[in-house]
């Protein structure tokens, strides 16, 4: 499936399906009393803070793991996203209750012992299913009133879902729809070119205020002071042949070169391994043979072969591997390791070989500089934030910051709050200059990392958001209404230019020139804009080419096109064509579900704890 839907055909299918979804929102909630420990109440289901809490936090590292910058995530944004699967959820499994949808405890328990968790050797075990309700907390009372909840929830949901019918007809179609092509050419007409040729009356600016004074706002704002720490531009000194050595074990591991050595141990197990161990250890520290005693006292099948355990690995020993390479550093050819502990009981360990990869790592000599240059820069990195970060707390301001750590503190005068195009525009950024307790403490922020950069931010002087007075709005107003006009000027000349293309080859010939061609073209085009995109197959005469005008954002444009082209063959298989069927399906069900608990969110009280709300949205 995944395949699938990177290839073009699944996108198309993907983008048509997703769209729609992209413009249901959450509702305005209220409603009467609910407990501060509690979010959301729908009926008897509730959401309570903590629960929310673990959800935002969930979706927050999954799009960091995804790769996203955490800089350029709107906590607001994830916020309602959250708020509104978790109203969704508790609207649903409150429906499901008043259905009197339920599941009897003997279909639980069958489902819970078919659950690997719970077997032992392919049979339900006891001990496994009581171990499993101690480590979570659960009893078994608990645990049957969730899987009845979910099980109840799943219920409803495929009664709804499965009542999505889309014949496959018209899947077909749909599909086909997708695989058209025609060859275009666009002749583009921007307002700006005729802007000179309209005039605005203060009559009209005056008749625009009035009808649209409610939108013509001004952001609210703050004098912002920040100062920036990159760590690519801090300065170090140059490192020395031990920092550089530092580099060389983690350089050969990244390049899958052999780097530990060779060894050879005794492992001791049991209650008493700890004082054979040290007797042990005293054998050895008297001249007895290595091998000797390996053979003699190891628990370890190497034993048989004197201890010989070959290359070290410290990831064979887990969180233990740190420990044991701390007993073995320094250790020459020949030497012994103290007895050390790790899961597997108490090792004693001789080195038989150091591996000689000097003329590697000669080679190497300038990336390992460069390797340490990097970890001072990134040590210092820290050290100096946490610095900031602490003098911040202290209550210290930027100017005096940036004086104490040699760094300056840039400005931002009426730095605002929406419609945001300077340098610090990321939605971290703007959450934190308007944070409600930075703004009334007037201190500097806590840092915020941008790339390879931490801001640190003190806003001052905030300006609430407020209604433009119409002296204000009056160059905002004009401009619009001059680019209103503009385009309709715009339209007029490129639907005279239809016109005059449908009565003259001549003129249409102009139209199609190389210079306009952009090429075959389906329904998904980077070259067209959207509306150009959604008129491309609605003119459809059978003709060579067809002409017609669009109006656009940017003014209007004059499109060709030719004949519609209709692939004979789809390039789809039939697996493909599946699963195409598979996800149309889908979705209508999905949608038919959002249908459904959109009519339960207007036929439902849910009650918002505001409060708890807003806490979250500091």
């Amino acid at each position: 499936m995944r395949n699938f839907l990177n290839s073009w055909p699944g996108r198309l299918v993907l983008i048509g399906t997703l769209v729609p979804m992209a413009f249901l929102g959450v509702g305005t909630f209220g409603g009467s009393k609910i407990k501060p420990n509690e979010l959301i109440k729908v009926g008897d289901r509730v959401v309570d803070v903590s629960t929310f809490q673990a959800e935002l936090n969930a979706e927050r590292n999954a799009l960091i793991e995804s790769g996203v910058d955490a800089s350029l995530i709107d906590e607001q944004a994830l916020i309602q996203i959250v708020l509104k699967r978790l109203t969704d959820k508790a609207l649903l499994e409150n429906q499901a209750s008043v259905l009197g949808m339920t599941v009897s405890d003997e279909m639980i328990t069958q489902l819970l012992q078919q659950f690997p968790v719970f077997q032992d050797n392919g049979q339900f075990s006891n001990e496994k299913f009581a171990s499993y309700l101690q480590q979570n907390g659960l009893t078994k009372d608990v645990l049957f009133q969730i899987e009845r909840l979910r099980l109840s929830l799943r219920q409803l949901i495929t009664s709804i879902l499965g009542t999505a019918i889309y014949p496959d007809s018209q899947v077909s179609r749909l599909i086909d729809l997708q695989l058209e092509s025609r060859e275009v050419w666009v002749n583009r007409y921007k307002w700006q070119d005729y802007a000179d040729q309209v005039s605005v009356s203060d009559a009209e600016i005056q008749a625009y205020f009035e009808q649209n004074k409610q939108s013509l706002t001004k952001s609210a704002t703050v004098d912002l002071s920040y100062i920036e720490l990159d760590a690519s531009q801090l300065k170090v000194d140059e490192p020395s042949e031990e920092e550089i050595r530092a580099q060389q074990a983690a350089y050969l591991k990244e390049n899958g070169i052999n780097a530990g050595p060779q060894l050879a141990q005794i492992l001791l197990t049991g209650a008493d391994a700890e004082e054979r161990a040290k007797q042990i250890r005293a054998k050895l520290d008297a001249g007895e043979s290595f091998e000797v005693l390996a053979k003699q006292y190891s628990d370890d099948p190497s034993g048989a072969n004197g201890g010989d355990i070959g290359t070290f690995n410290p990831n064979v020993f887990g969180n233990d591997g740190v420990a044991i390479e701390r007993a073995l550093s320094g250790l020459g050819v020949g030497q012994v390791s103290q007895p050390v502990k790790s899961g597997f009981g108490y090792h004693i360990f001789k080195i038989t070989k150091l591996n000689d990869n000097s003329a590697i790592l000669a080679n190497a000599r300038n990336e390992l500089l460069a390797r340490a240059v990097q970890f001072k820069r990134s040590q210092a990195f820290e050290e100096l934030s946490a610095k900031i970060n602490t003098m911040a707390t202290d209550g210290m301001g930027a100017a005096d910051i940036a004086k104490q750590t040699g760094l300056t503190v840039a400005q931002i005068a009426a730095y605002p709050q929406t419609d945001n195009d300077t340098a610090l525009n990321q939605p971290a950024i703007i959450a934190a200059a308007f944070d409600d307790f930075t703004i009334q403490n007037q201190g500097v922020s806590p840092n915020i990392l941008i790339g390879e950069k931490n801001i640190w931010l003190q806003p001052s002087n905030y300006q609430p958001a407020r209604a433009l007075s119409f002296d204000e709005a009056k160059p905002v107003i004009k401009q619009r209404l001059i680019q209103q006009k503009a385009s309709k000027l715009a339209m007029a000349a490129a639907q005279q230019a239809v016109e005059a293309a449908k009565a003259s080859p001549a003129e249409l010939a102009r139209l199609t020139t190389p210079s306009a061609n952009i090429g075959m073209s389906t329904r998904i085009n980077p070259l067209l804009d959207s509306l150009e995109l959604a008129s491309l197959f609605l003119n459809q005469s059978g003709n060579d080419k067809d002409v017609w005008a669009v109006q656009t954002e940017s003014g209007a444009s004059v499109i060709v096109g030719g004949k519609v082209q209709k692939s004979s063959e789809s390039p789809l298989s039939a697996e493909d064509r599946m699963r195409v069927v598979a996800v149309i399906r889908d979705n209508i069900g999905a949608d038919q579900l959002e249908d459904y608990v959109h009519y339960l969110r207007q036929s439902s009280e849910v009650v918002i704890n505001e409060d708890a709300l807003k806490a979250q949205q500091r």
